[in-house]
Parts: C-alpha cells; sequence; structure tokens
C-alpha cells in the first residue's frame, strides 16, 4: 500500500527568484524616483511614471501573485475584464471628444 505525500501538487520555486525580483522592484522604484529627482516635464514625466507603474505592477501579479506559473483560463480570467473597461473608456473618450467638437462648432455659428 502507497502512502501519499503531503507535499503531492505543491510547487516550489527557488528563493532565488524572489530575491531577483526584489532587486528588479528596487531598480525600478529608483527609476521611477529619478524622474521627480532629475524633475521631468510634461509628457514625457507621465509617460515615465506609468511604464515604470505598470512594469513594477506586472512584475508583482507575475511572480508574488503566482499567475507566471497559471493555466491561460486563469489569466484570462483575471486580466480579460480590466481590458475590456479600457477599451470601452478609450470609446466613451473617443466618443465625448467627437460630441465636443460637433458641440463647439455648432454652437461657434
Amino acid at each position: 500500500m502507497m502512502e501519499k505525500s503531503l507535499d503531492a501538487g505543491v510547487q516550489q520555486h527557488p528563493i532565488s527568484t524572489y530575491f531577483k525580483v526584489w532587486g528588479l522592484l528596487f531598480v525600478l522604484s529608483t527609476f521611477s524616483y529619478m524622474v521627480d529627482y532629475l524633475e521631468f516635464e510634461g509628457a514625457l514625466r507621465w509617460t515615465l511614471i506609468l511604464v515604470f507603474m505598470f512594469l513594477k505592477a506586472g512584475l508583482i501579479i507575475a511572480v508574488f501573485m503566482h499567475m507566471m506559473w497559471e493555466r491561460m483560463a486563469f489569466w484570462l480570467a483575471i486580466l480579460l475584464p480590466p481590458l475590456c473597461v479600457l477599451v470601452f473608456l478609450s470609446l466613451m473618450a473617443i466618443e465625448s471628444d467627437y460630441t465636443n467638437t460637433n458641440r463647439l462648432i455648432f454652437f461657434s455659428q
């Protein structure tokens, strides 16, 4: 009679993976702070801040929430709804710009 191990199905990741990600998060945070320290202005500033923010969020989701090792169905269940919200927000922004432009043209006559 075979006994089942309690560790069956438990997935272990090397601690070095977490240390590498922590280091990378530290580097990305340093770059993010340097954007303010070097006093970047305008669109460049906000672009850099958003890029570093999304990179850090992606690393945290992929590694610390174990999404890197999940099935594609789980990825889609988690990431597809926010993606749809972003698409709908983009469509609403385009629609509102179109409506505002038409109102300005109509009422300026």
